[in-house]
């Protein structure tokens, strides 16, 4: 690789559910250094979930600062860093003022489901059902669309705002591009086709908005502002930094984070899929160039827009709640001291003793979209211990992870054959095998689980010119894999999974 001093990197921008990072890979992808900065939640009502979008700002500028002197610590100069990406949670809706570029409330987080009676009421709109088709999302909480409608149904700022045709929408990725170029200054306002498509405002076979997915949405293009969509890898797009210590260091590329998954996984051909197991689950699966409208409760997104001939749809099936869960056994019933306990607790019992827990603490997303099941725990006897309520919570995931695999094989009439693994709660052996035991085929983790970050790494890469091909990063992050192969028979998983089917049943309904 030549002398420390020419080898070139790339910098990604994480922009998480929980925490920020930032992160510098090098040319094969490893991580050369890292900070991570874990930022307020905020839950004013049930149901109801918050970020303070100037504090997402910070975070990220504050993650630069620390990475880079941790990188030049090891000898390295910041001159070296060619270009940056970002990665970021999708769906949390930010609304500012575009003359003044504050942001005019919270920013509402894609868990959040206080437009839960809204979304029932467009359900009810003629046209409702045409929806799905044009956009590739069903109607629910989940996509950005509802949560905009809220804030103009229920903040005034936001009201004023849009009848000055003043008012600025965007996902993360918008917010944070605007705010690191300096905001009103150099005004760049723009947003990639995997985060866009998340809203219900763009078509999905053209990746630009739809007029009459708009006009459907009752929303006036004249009144709120929609970011540009332009490619996940631009050199020019995205702007530069306008403060940290990298200020005027080029933002090369976006993409959102499941989006990003898939690429640091190097899922660029049809047929290759993976699983995040990270505060929710997130399972993205190639189909190609053309998009595949699931007809079993899948969403189709974008997996990525790299330009003519390389850009790729995915069908996705996500579970609100993975990572989530273990947190509530460590927070809210301190059966644990920490996460990490998890995989122990879990292992202290031989198996979860006749329990099934339907984690729905904010209703089931795909593939059952289920938005009124609540959080239940089935089979609860005298014999019942932690472990087993543990073994249950980390099953969860696992079952909801089987329904989704059985969507896609229906959708997309091919069936997987490996499950590429990233995100916080693979690091247990045990929910690793437990899920390579239910669906039935090998589980394939890697070693360096940055896969999200890396992704955004990759976007920036492409765009300049670290990497030329996709052919150019089939060497990166192959070190160390491990792969779980199925120890259980096909009937035994079966009747596992008719167990879990009928507790989602039950599951229903709790929260009218």
């Amino acid at each position: 690789m030549g002398s420390q001093s020419d080898v070139e990197f790339i910098g990604a921008i994480d922009q998480g559910t929980t925490s920020t990072r930032f992160l510098i890979f090098n040319p094969i992808g490893e991580v050369v250094a890292t900070h991570n900065f874990e930022f307020r939640q905020y839950y004013p009502q049930s149901g109801w979930h918050e970020h303070d979008p100037e504090e997402l700002v910070t975070s990220v500028e504050t993650c630069i600062d620390k990475a880079v002197t941790q990188f030049e610590a090891q000898g390295y100069s910041k001159t070296q860093i060619r270009a940056i990406g970002i990665t970021n949670q999708r769906e949390t809706t930010v609304v500012w003022d575009r003359t003044t570029g504050k942001a005019l409330h919270n920013a509402i987080v894609w868990t959040d489901t206080r437009s839960q009676d809204l979304v029932r009421r467009l359900k009810q709109r003629l046209g409702s059902g045409e929806l799905t088709k044009r956009c590739g999302l069903p109607l629910s909480t989940y996509p950005s669309a509802s949560k905009l409608l809220w804030l103009l149904e229920n903040v005034q700022a936001v009201k004023d705002a849009y009848e000055r045709g003043d008012l600025a929408f965007g996902t993360v990725d918008t917010w944070l591009v605007y705010k690191l170029n300096g905001g009103v200054d150099r005004n760049v306002y723009v947003t990639d086709s995997s985060n866009a498509s998340r809203t219900m405002f763009m078509n999905i076979e053209t990746r630009r908005y739809d007029d009459e997915l708009i006009d459907w949405f009752r929303i006036d293009r004249n009144k709120v502002l929609l970011p540009k969509i332009v490619q996940s890898a631009d050199p020019k797009a995205y702007g530069s930094l306008a403060s940290t210590v990298l200020e005027g260091w080029p933002i090369m590329g976006v993409l959102g984070d499941q989006s990003a998954a898939l690429v640091g996984q190097k899922g660029f051909s049809p047929g290759l899929a993976k699983n995040t197991y990270g505060t929710g689950c997130f399972l993205l699966y190639n189909v190609g160039s053309k998009p595949v409208i699931s007809s079993h409760g899948l969403m189709t997104t974008v997996a990525f827009d790299f330009g003519k001939g390389k850009t790729m749809y995915a069908l996705e099936g996500s579970i609100a709640v993975a990572g989530s869960s273990v947190k509530f056994l460590v927070d809210n019933l301190r059966f644990i001291e920490s996460s990490a306990q998890m995989s122990a607790l879990a292992e202290s019992v031989e198996d979860n003793g006749g329990c099934t827990f339907v984690t729905a603490f904010s209703g089931l997303f795909a593939p059952y979209w289920i938005d009124d099941a609540r959080g239940t725990i089935f089979g609860i006897t005298a014999y019942t211990k932690p472990g087993h309520i543990a073994r249950a919570t980390l099953e969860a995931t696992c079952f909801q992870t089987k329904a989704i695999l059985n969507a896609m094989e229906k959708d997309s009439g091919h069936a997987l054959t490996e499950l590429a693994v990233d995100g916080g709660m693979c690091n247990s052996d045990l929910i690793m095998q437990t899920q390579s035991d239910l669906i039935g085929i090998p589980v394939n983790r890697p070693a360096m689980r940055e896969t999200t970050a890396f992704g955004a790494a990759i976007a920036a890469g492409l765009a300049s010119g670290l990497w030329k091909s996709f052919d150019d990063l089939k060497d990166t992050n192959t070190k160390g894999r491990t792969i779980f192969k199925p120890q259980i028979s096909s009937e035994e998983a079966s009747k596992r999974f008719a167990i879990w089917e009928k507790a989602v049943r039950m599951s229903a309904g709790w929260a009218n």
